[in-house]
């Protein structure tokens, strides 16, 4: 039987998920929120007992009105605490929108002001810097077809460390 009061004491973490969404020109689709400045990629937090995949579908259908087509997932963010905000866990998810899939984008108008597809590097212009920072690195592991782990937006080195010199 698990020792639930030792559960209950550990810590909880914070998270949410994201869908980067490619057209076929290889644009990105953002969202214009209208409770914050800046344009973001559909997503949001992770509910209560809820998996980053499935909070990540279901906020495109909440903010889109539909679920595109996903790859998979493509990197892991992990946001230190900074202004009183704890720490989070950002779960990305790759895919791709398609032309009818963009005409039938429905956005809810109490959170969603608009929604625009740019070009990757227009991206920075747009979207606020913990936003940004994953971009370049989420794309090129869509493009390479695996997930990369970054901290704060920096890419984590995993290679073993050099050998030491022999005496």
């Amino acid at each position: 039987m698990p020792d639930l009061a030792y559960y209950a004491s550990l810590p909880r973490t914070r998270g949410a998920a994201a869908a980067l969404l490619l057209d076929d020109l290889g644009r990105v689709l953002l969202v214009k929120p209208t409770y914050k400045e800046g344009w973001f990629l559909p997503g949001g937090v992770i509910e209560a007992d809820e998996s980053p995949l499935a909070a990540c579908v279901r906020e495109c259908q909440e903010e889109l009105g539909l679920v595109p087509r996903l790859d998979g997932l493509v990197c892991v963010d992990w946001g230190a605490p900074r202004d009183g905000v704890d720490s989070v866990n950002v779960f990305v998810f790759g895919g791709a929108i398609t032309g009818r899939e963009l005409g039938a984008i429905e956005l809810p108008a109490d959170e969603l002001s608009d929604h625009v597809l740019v070009a990757p590097e227009k991206v920075p212009e747009l979207a606020p810097p913990h936003i940004a920072r994953r971009m370049e690195p989420s794309l090129r592991a869509l493009a390479e077809g695996r997930a990369i782990y970054l901290e704060d937006g920096r890419e984590q080195d995993f290679a073993p460390p050099s050998p030491s010199p022999a005496p």
